[in-house]
C-alpha cells in the first residue's frame, strides 16, 4: 500500500478546535458507510523531547480519544492521511516553534509511515524538513550502560534529518515534522 499525500485533497472538518489540537472529520469506508475520524495533537511525555508533540488519530472512543488498534478499510486512504497531515501543518504555521511527531501503534503502521515518507519526500520537503528518531542506551568504557536507579536501561531519543535511502524494513522508532 502506497500513500500519496496532496493538501488538496483532504476531507472538510467536521470539528476543529481552536487551539488546532482536535479535528474531525468523516472518511467513507469501502463498504459504504463512513466512519468518523478524531485526530489529536498532544505534548509527547518524553522530558527529553521538548516542544514536540504528538500526532494520532483513529475512531473516537468513550474516553475523549481514539482507537489506533481497529483495522479500517478506507475509500480513500491518500485523502485520510492528507487530511490528518494537513491539521500538523495548520497547527504547525500557528506554533512553529513545535514539532510533530508521529508513532506507529506497531510494526505495520511504523512500516506505512516510513514507506510513506519516502514516497512522499519531493511534496512534503516543500512544507516540512522530515526527521527519524532513534533511541540509544549509552554503554560506558567498562560495558556499564547508562540505567535509571531500578537497573532498567536509560534510553535517550537520538533525531536525525530522515534518511530516504535507510530501508523499508530498517524503520525509525518515531518519525517527526518540522515546518521548513
Amino acid at each position: 500500500m502506497q500513500i500519496t499525500i496532496n493538501f488538496e485533497q483532504t476531507y472538510s472538518a467536521t470539528f476543529i478546535s481552536e487551539d488546532l489540537t482536535e479535528m474531525t472529520f468523516d472518511s467513507p469506508q469501502r463498504d459504504g458507510s463512513s466512519t468518523k475520524i478524531l485526530v489529536k495533537i498532544s505534548k509527547h511525555p518524553d522530558p527529553l523531547l521538548p516542544d514536540v508533540y504528538n500526532l494520532g488519530f483513529g475512531p473516537p472512543d468513550l474516553n475523549g480519544s481514539f482507537l489506533d488498534d481497529v483495522s479500517l478499510q478506507h475509500f480513500d486512504i491518500n485523502r485520510v492521511f492528507s487530511s490528518v497531515l494537513f491539521l500538523a501543518l495548520v497547527f504547525l504555521d500557528t506554533n512553529s516553534h513545535l514539532t510533530i511527531g508521529i508513532d506507529g501503534s506497531n510494526d505495520f503502521r511504523a512500516r506505512l509511515y516510513h514507506r510513506m515518507f519516502k514516497h512522499n519526500s519531493i511534496y512534503l520537503a516543500e512544507y516540512f524538513t522530515a526527521i527519524g528518531v532513534d533511541w540509544y542506551v549509552r554503554i560506558f568504557r567498562n560495558g556499564n550502560y547508562e540505567q535509571y536507579e531500578d537497573g532498567t536501561p536509560f534510553a535517550k531519543p537520538r533525531p536525525e534529518l530522515f534518511d530516504y535511502e535507510r530501508e523499508n524494513r530498517d524503520l525509525y522508532r518515531y518519525y517527526m515534522i518540522k515546518l521548513k
